[in-house]
């Protein structure tokens, strides 16, 4: 060869060419070529080196471009994921939803909100016919007014017509041969009354017997002046009510009664206590029903062992328990690992409905637990995507909410169908719209920024589906996690009011009373109704018989006015 080649440059070997025997003298012609040769071998290296350095700039410019371009590409995608965040804090902050129509957000134009639904036709017609109260999960139709119960007190005003106004010019006196009745519903404010108990004693004057007391009924806290009904009270208006112990404490002081709020709080940690065998027989029968929902959310903690008062610690909320014997169990825990769930469900067999977090990851590699994934949680994140779309333009976020709408379409239709027609449509309908999404879901992920708040709702739904489309293997599988999520809903209303626990004793209470109370209104109770027969027989229960016969699914509603208004 004539000349070798390296990265940076070509050069010339003259002990590559072949060894000839050149004689001293060569004829002129002969030393003429040789130089043409020698001259043209250059040309050939001198343009070799252009080319080469021309082709390492190019390459090098086409470098620097795509590079450049990906910047580019990446500096956009960041400004969009920043634009969209802000737009979706926006939205969280200020756009309409439920949530803040009746939380915080309208706090003081409540009246006007909530006055602009209501319509004269409800307000003005005729009170109906009394039904019986429906049970959680349902509601009347919209635009009707609620029946005032028959249990309430009625109290007659008698409206009659002057004397002169009811006799004719020609001095006849009108009749009465009829009447008209008219409703309205009337509240009496808070009355604080004192329960005298009078214990009679008996003895013989002058007599070594000993005298005979008459023994006062067992009480929930024996050493305090709260009557079971009080304590009722109090429970109801911090765990169903959200009312913290601070107001509660001003609403009595208005009455003229001082209790300070650390005695309220002691009570109810005292009360807890002679709830828990309650609060274990519904443990007992959480695993009964073979689907279990389980959700988690974030409590503050002031005095916990080894963490600032500033940190995160959990409430965890399962709903499980037979369909006609529902039930909710709240722990708290410090921790959000996923060993927390590992032993809440320990021994338990069965389908299990959470959503996307990770630490759940290692509970559902259980033997024996079958993981569903929310479709609730995949639709929130396409719902985002909608809203950081800019106004009035339809995009593909759209077409997987439109999707996600027809499975729920199908879900409510058949919502009162029996588990085996829920089924078939399932299978016949549900079916072929998974389909579609599925293929959609390939189609469209491969050209979306993964950062963009639709990329993250492609990513959810990619890493979940398998989890997401089991629920049309049966037709008493849930959709979601709604159920769960509609327990924890009033922990996190009451949270917005007392905002934290002072120890974990008293986020233990609260767990336990919590459970309680969304126990009994799940089974369709009134839950200070259900929690005053609780407070008045409980310390007198001895046995399991008399401690189950308290549960939520064992009391008649007919049982309990009759207490309540006895």
């Amino acid at each position: 060869m004539l000349f070798t080649s390296s990265k940076s440059s070509l050069i010339f070997t003259p002990s590559a060419l072949p060894k000839v025997d050149v004689p001293a003298q060569l004829p002129a012609d002969i030393l003429t070529l040789e130089s043409l040769l020698l001259a043209t071998q250059q040309t050939v290296i001198d343009h070799a080196e252009k080319a080469y350095k021309e082709a390492v700039m190019l390459i090098q410019r086409e470098a620097d471009e795509r590079i450049q371009q990906q910047v580019q590409q990446q500096v956009q995608e960041k400004l969009q994921y920043i634009f969209e965040q802000i737009k979706l804090a926006r939205h969280r902050q200020f756009g309409s939803s439920s949530e803040q129509i009746s939380g915080q957000g309208r706090l003081f134009d409540e009246s006007e909100v909530l006055a602009q639904s209501s319509t004269d036709e409800q307000d003005l017609a005729p009170i109906p016919a009394y039904t019986p109260k429906p049970r959680s999960g349902q509601s009347s139709a919209r635009g009707k007014r609620y029946p005032l119960p028959p249990e309430l007190e009625r109290i007659d005003i008698i409206h009659d017509v002057p004397l002169a106004d009811r006799t004719t010019p020609e001095g006849v006196l009108m009749v009465e041969i009829g009447q008209e009745i008219s409703e309205q519903l009337d509240i009496i404010p808070i009355k604080i009354q004192v329960l005298r108990n009078i214990r009679k004693r008996y003895g013989i004057p002058g007599s070594l017997s000993a005298p005979i007391l008459a023994a006062l009924p067992p009480q929930p806290l024996p050493k305090s002046n709260a009557s079971p009904d009080f304590l009722a009270m109090l429970l109801t208006t911090k765990y169903v009510d959200g009312l913290p112990l601070a107001r509660f404490e001003k609403v009595l002081a208005r009455h003229g009664v001082l209790v300070p709020r650390q005695t309220l709080a002691r009570w109810i940690i005292a009360a807890s206590v002679l709830l828990q065998p309650l609060h274990n027989l519904l443990r007992d029968q959480l695993f009964e029903g073979g689907v279990l929902h389980v959700d988690e959310s974030p409590i503050q903690v002031l005095k916990e062992a080894g963490k600032s008062p500033t940190s995160t610690s959990y409430m965890w909320v399962q709903a499980g328990g037979l369909p006609d014997k529902p039930v909710l169990i709240f722990d708290y825990d410090p921790s959000r690992s996923g060993n927390v769930p590992m032993r809440l469900l320990q021994d338990y067999q069965g389908y299990l409905m959470t959503d996307g977090y990770e630490g759940y990851a290692q509970i559902a590699k259980t033997p024996g637990i079958e993981h569903l994934a929310c479709w609730a949680h995949a639709r929130r994140y396409f719902v985002d995507a909608v809203r950081v779309q800019p106004k009035g333009k339809r995009g593909k976020a759209d077409e997987a909410v439109a999707m996600i709408g027809q499975l729920y379409g199908i879900e409510r239709e058949h919502k009162a169908s029996s588990d085996q027609e829920r089924w078939r449509a399932r299978q016949h309908h549900s079916q072929p719209i998974l389909d579609k999404l599925r293929s959609w879901l390939a189609m469209t992920k491969p050209g979306i920024p993964p950062q963009s708040a639709l990329g993250k709702a492609l990513a959810y739904l990619q890493s979940h589906w398998n989890r997401l489309i089991r629920y049309i293997e049966r037709g008493d599988l849930p959709i979601d996690n709604n159920r769960c999520e509609n327990a924890i809903r009033p922990f996190v209303v009451g949270r917005k009011g007392w905002l934290f626990s002072d120890t974990p004793a008293g986020a233990n209470a609260s767990a336990l009373i919590y459970s309680l109370v969304e126990t009994a209104k799940a089974n369709g109770l009134e839950p200070y109704t259900w929690l005053r027969q609780v407070m008045r027989d409980l310390p007198a229960a001895n046995t399991v018989e008399e401690m189950e016969a308290l549960l939520p699914w064992n009391c008649r509603w007919h049982e309990l006015t009759k207490i309540n208004t006895a």
